[in-house]
């Protein structure tokens, strides 16, 4: 795990400094102080700290744990990895035809019960982070996000 979360980190940083570098050419918008990079900066600045975190994790895990711990710890970790895989291919085949209210809430109780999170939390984190989200970006940013089925009820 140790291994795998520095390589993990190295690619979110990566990721990070290429958002951040891409966000800096996009246009400012007339009537605003903040342009069309405002919130791709605020995440490639969020990729960064994550990466730097998980590295600084792989670093202290090495630390504390024997190699036969961590053998476990790839084992059950595996799994986790193809839920979260499967929940991400599950949500761009289904998010329009079914809609991010329904589609949403299933896909992070999957990740967070992978997790191991206990089913009370994962469904109050699933429902509730998918209100925030879904508010967040329609109404704060004005950009809709799939309706599917419910289009009828809107």
């Amino acid at each position: 795990m140790q291994r795998s979360d520095r390589w993990v980190g190295v690619g979110l940083a990566l990721l990070g400094l290429a958002v951040l570098w891409s966000a800096r050419a996009f246009p400012s918008v007339p009537g605003q102080r903040l342009g069309a990079g405002f919130l791709p900066m605020i995440v490639g600045a969020g990729l960064l700290l994550c990466a730097l975190a998980l590295v600084a994790r792989s670093f202290r895990a090495a630390a504390y744990r024997g190699e036969a711990d961590a053998a476990q710890a790839r084992r059950e970790h595996f799994g986790s990895s193809l839920v979260i895989i499967a929940t991400v291919v599950a949500y761009i085949l289904f998010a329009d035809r079914v809609g991010f209210l329904l589609v949403a809430p299933v896909c992070l109780a999957a990740v967070f019960l992978a997790l191991r999170v206990k089913l009370s939390h994962a469904l109050l984190w699933a429902i509730g982070g998918t209100i925030v989200v879904h508010v967040g970006f329609y109404k704060l940013l004005r950009v809709p996000l799939p309706w599917g089925v419910l289009r009828p009820f809107y």
